[in-house]
Formats: structure tokens, C-alpha cells, sequence
């Protein structure tokens, strides 16, 4: 029996059970049909339209039908002042042509090569990176913004850019994004979805993570069995989406060498005539099983021909 001769056979009942159905006038003027349910206390409502072939057969009392998909969730869109983001120092789709832009994409362009699948030899979770330094203010979160900007300006590639620094989170203050749930809350409450804290920006392929709501149990959080599930989902819904984590500092927390753990490329960066060579040593060595790692060098006078290196601001 088709749509149309089972609404017919619909209506019909309808009307034996003393429900108007006022066709004519509806139909008159193009509108759809809709009945008015009358008798009895509360039961004043419309009646499904018979162009709604869901409704149509389904009472309002009725659950809906078992495996029917839920409405999908929709991440929140959030603005992000992109002359205030420029006037601090950072890469922006709209700004002219810079050497920090140039510098940007020397640094970027391996590190998309090996997520896309394009290097050499095949780099495991390669679209999964972690920006991190050996200790604090050498200028890791400035890096990874400005990377995670950079990459997202590729016309192939989406990037979620997650604030894994959990005792010290950059994104409100540095993006000029308000405070609110994020990656913790997604390892302690199973009510919460990926969609419910991803922040969706006016960069067209830049969404954001933010770290949520602090916890003192967060390294075994991040060690848990749920942030190695959360990273795999997030790596793999979208094909062609890189995961950049601003971690915390590897030689002053532990949170980082646990994250380390899940990463494919790590990029260290290593603040020009600060940072001790052997606190530089001793933060590799806790690096050992990622397969790639980056150093750059960072907050330097001018940048070498060919080099990976250039003055990215002083920012932590």
C-alpha cells in the first residue's frame, strides 16, 4: 500500500472515531490538511498533517520508533577577534603576508605531509600533535595557536585545536573565548558529547577544544583508558582533520609524557639563550617512543637561511 492510500485509509479512521477533518478549505488554498482531536480534558491539540508521513502514523503519546536516530548534535559557534589575535602577534587568515606566516608554514608543511600520509615512511596517529616545551614560558602555546591557525588555512585540511594544558589553560585569555566545559568534563560525565564542548570558530576550519573544568585528578584522566578512546574517536571522525594539543611543560608536569603517549608527531620548542641544553636533553629522553619529533627554536634575533627557526613572540 502506498504513502497516499494509507494516509486515505488513515483520515478514514480519524473520521469514524469523530475527528474533524476540514480537507476542503486546506486544500482550497494549497495548505496541508490538519485535524482537530476534540473531547475529553487536554485533548485539544492538531492532529499530524498528512504530508507528515512520520506523524502521520504516530500519536504524540506514542515513544518514537526503537532505533530511530536522535537530532544531531550542533557544536557552538563562537567569535574570535581576529584583529586582536593579529595585533598580538599571531597568524591570521585576513592578515598580509609576515615572516612569522612564512616561518609558519616551513614548520607546518612535514608535519601535514606525514598526517596526510605523504612522507616517506607511514607515521602512526600522525595527525595527532602535540606542541610542548621542556619548561615554562619558552613559548609552546603561542606556537601552537599560531600552527593549529596556519594549518587550518590549508584548503584540504580541518583542525581541532585542543588546550590540553589542564592546569594552566591558554584558550579564554589568548582567543578571547569565555570560560567552559571541555576535554575533562568529557573524561568524567558520560552525559556529554564531543558536540556539547566543541567550539566551532569564524575561521572556517578551526574548531577549538577547551581544557573544561579543572580537576585534581587530572593526570590520571589524561593516563585513562576514556582519553584513549576520546582521542581515537576524535582522530578519526573526519579523515582530514589534524589534532593540535597544547600540553603543559614536560620537565615541570607529568600530564604531558602521559599524552606523549598517544601522539604521532610532537613539536618541542625550545626558547633561544634560555633554555639549558640539558633541560633540553632531558625532555627528548621522556620523548623517545613518539615516532617524529620537532624542535624549534624559538624567541631568536633573526632567523638562519633554510632554518627552522624564527622569533615567534614572548609568550608561554
Amino acid at each position: 500500500m502506498g504513502l497516499i492510500e494509507q494516509a486515505a485509509k488513515r483520515l478514514e479512521e480519524l473520521k469514524r472515531a469523530g475527528i474533524e477533518v476540514p480537507l476542503a478549505d486546506s486544500a482550497r488554498a494549497g495548505e496541508p490538511a490538519r485535524a482537530e482531536v476534540r473531547g475529553g480534558a487536554g485533548s485539544d491539540r492538531t492532529a499530524p498533517s498528512p504530508n507528515d508521513a512520520q506523524g502521520l502514523f504516530r500519536s504524540a503519546a506514542e515513544p518514537a520508533e526503537a532505533g530511530a536516530e536522535a537530532p544531531a548534535r550542533r557544536s557552538k559557534l563562537v567569535e574570535i577577534d581576529l584583529q586582536r589575535l593579529a595585533a598580538a602577534g599571531y597568524v591570521t587568515p585576513t592578515a598580509p603576508r609576515s615572516r612569522l606566516a612564512d616561518e609558519m608554514r616551513v614548520i607546518k608543511r612535514p608535519l601535514i605531509s606525514n598526517a596526510q600520509g605523504k612522507s616517506a615512511a607511514p607515521v602512526d596517529a600522525a595527525n595527532l600533535i602535540m606542541v610542548t616545551s621542556a619548561l615554562p614560558g619558552e613559548g609552546k602555546t603561542f606556537m601552537a595557536i599560531n600552527l593549529a591557525i596556519s594549518m587550518a588555512m590549508e584548503l584540504d585540511t580541518t583542525v581541532l585545536r585542543v588546550d590540553a594544558d589542564v592546569a594552566r589553560p591558554a584558550i579564554p585569555e589568548r582567543l578571547g573565548l569565555p570560560p567552559g566545559k571541555g576535554l575533562l568534563d568529557l573524561l568524567t560525565r558520560k552525559d556529554i558529547d564531543v558536540a556539547d564542548v566543541l567550539l566551532r570558530t569564524n575561521i572556517e576550519r578551526l574548531s577549538v577544544l577547551p581544557a573544561g573544568t579543572p580537576h585534581s585528578r587530572a593526570t590520571e584522566l589524561l593516563a585513562s583508558e576514556a582519553m584513549t578512546r576520546l582521542v581515537e574517536e576524535m582522530a578519526s571522525r573526519y579523515p582530514e582533520r589534524i589534532l593540535v594539543f597544547d600540553a603543559p611543560p614536560l620537565i615541570s608536569s607529568t600530564e604531558s609524557r602521559v599524552l606523549a603517549t598517544h601522539m604521532g608527531q610532537i613539536v618541542l620548542v625550545v626558547e633561544a639563550d634560555r633554555t639549558p641544553q640539558a633541560s633540553v636533553k632531558q625532555a627528548l629522553a621522556t620523548l623517545e617512543q613518539c615516532p617524529v619529533v620537532m624542535t624549534v627554536l624559538n624567541k631568536t634575533e633573526r632567523s638562519g637561511s633554510g632554518s627552522y627557526y624564527g622569533y615567534y613572540g614572548a609568550y608561554g
